[in-house]
């Protein structure tokens, strides 16, 4: 038998989700002339880009252009995508088994994690995740309804997702005009009767995640006024001597802003964002409807923990925010796969530097490997995927070498593609996805807005002009 990994006999590769992750490891896969490497990109959406089409703000159009940096290890002759193909409903881990040496998952962190307190059921209280996919036209979430009627909502969080959400809540129908926004949800803030969008940290501003360029964004708006009381912007003494002992630029410029937008006066703008630190939610409150009707928080102070860390510690002082509307935004959680071994307390597919491990012995698994927010958590931005995925790369190449591949049955590429032609033949190729890409932008062009998305994969295949079940 050819040795695996040689123009002959390439390695076969398949990477299970086309967001960031999933392109930085086919791209580091690709670059290498030894092994040989053949890679095809699987997505259960037919669009490609994962969280850069479905998570980043529509306002945030410079982001979005690191997809020209995934198009063009699109372009390498050995990579193939295929859209529209879900695991576990259009192939299953068996047959991937069967038609590739390496498994590689990049499926993200999907949901939210909950908050754990009273209400948070009730209707009115959103996970944030499902809110940025409502309004980035995400197939799965485009028919959810969030009641905008309210006067006053709350963010809990105070991460980019967080500020994002905050942002668009109080952005102008003139502003999200002239963003790819869906039209669905454009229709929708339009109407909204939001007056007041309280974010709430638990923490104080040294601790906030939030960036520089995001939080500075917040006192630009051009239809809301931001407010931060002024003891909350003020800084405890253990945050001080923190900022003392590690002078990061980062986070004395986000103290900076926080201070400054907390001496700054209203000036009559129609909206108010209020940025609250150092507050927790312990009970989103209902009416006899069971919908939102208050969240009561409590004033927590810091306190070092054996780690070192400042760590948030209620107090006594309680008050309830008059909000109709809630979104959680406290961190994101992966989602388990049938049949690949899961950390539950971390939310992460069992691993050692990329390379999965049975989740009780921690002996690795054959041929399988991970990258991204599933392999290491919801941290970091874009970027961070990309040594990530090189990191989950090197282990892939180093198995490979040593033999240390499955051995499948149907490794010829044309095997794969016969299989989805049968079951799944809606299945989108990348070039499917320019087409769409381009009928997107030209759909945005007359309207001075950089595309209007399709929602659905029937939408687009109509686009197309082909054929589809329904």
């Amino acid at each position: 038998m050819l040795p695996v990994g040689t123009s002959e006999n390439p390695l076969r590769v398949a990477i299970i989700g086309a967001g960031p992750a999933g392109f930085y490891a086919a791209d580091a896969l690709l670059k290498q002339d030894d092994p040989v490497a053949q890679v095809d990109l699987f997505d259960k959406l037919p669009t490609p880009h994962g969280l850069v089409r479905a998570g980043v703000a529509p306002d945030h159009q410079k982001i979005k252009n690191v997809t020209r940096v995934y198009d063009r290890t699109a372009s390498h002759e050995h990579f193939r995508f295929f859209g529209n193909v879900e695991l576990g409903k259009h192939v299953t881990l068996e047959d991937l088994r069967r038609h590739y040496h390496q498994i590689c998952f990049t499926t993200g962190a999907q949901i939210d994690r909950r908050l754990g307190i009273p209400g948070e059921d009730l209707e009115g209280s959103h996970s944030a995740t499902d809110f940025v996919a409502w309004y980035n036209c995400h197939p799965d979430y485009c028919d959810l309804d969030f009641d905008l009627s309210a006067e006053a909502v709350a963010v809990i969080g105070v991460g980019n997702v967080a500020v994002d959400v905050a942002r668009i809540l109080c952005r102008t129908p003139e502003e999200l005009a002239k963003t790819d926004i869906g039209d669905h949800a454009l229709e929708k803030l339009r109407e909204s009767n939001i007056k007041t969008v309280y974010m709430l940290g638990r923490r104080g501003p040294v601790q906030a995640a939030f960036t520089n360029p995001e939080v500075k964004e917040l006192g630009e708006l051009e239809g809301a006024d931001v407010h931060i009381p002024a003891d909350e912007a003020a800084l405890d003494p253990l945050s001080q001597q923190y900022l003392d002992a590690n002078p990061e630029r980062t986070v004395q410029r986000n103290v900076e802003i926080v201070q400054d937008f907390a001496r700054r006066e209203p000036t009559g703008k129609p909206k108010t964002l209020v940025i609250r630190f150092l507050v927790s939610p312990v009970e989103i409150l209902g009416d006899e409807a069971g919908r939102v009707r208050g969240l009561r928080i409590v004033r927590n102070r810091l306190y070092e923990n054996e780690k070192g860390s400042l760590r948030p510690k209620a107090t006594d002082e309680y008050e309830t925010l008059p909000v109709q509307l809630v979104f959680r935004s406290i961190g994101y959680t992966g989602v388990p796969i049938p049949g690949v071994p899961f950390n539950e307390r971390w939310g992460v597919i069992s691993n050692e530097q990329g390379r999965v491990t049975n989740a009780e012995t921690g002996e690795q698994v054959v041929g399988a490997y991970t990258a991204g927010w599933i392999k290491r958590g919801a941290t970091g931005v874009i970027g961070t995927n990309k040594a990530d995925a090189q990191e989950t790369v090197a282990c892939m190449i180093a198995d490979a070498k040593a033999g240390m591949v499955l051995d499948p049955a149907h490794p010829a590429p044309e095997a794969i593609e016969a299989l989805l032609r049968e079951r799944r033949p809606e299945f989108f190729s990348y070039a499917d996805w320019q087409r769409v890409d381009a009928l997107e932008t030209a759909r945005g062009a007359p309207h001075g807005r950089p595309r209007i998305k399709y929602i659905t994969a029937d939408e687009m295949l109509d686009a197309l002009g082909r054929p589809h079940a329904s």
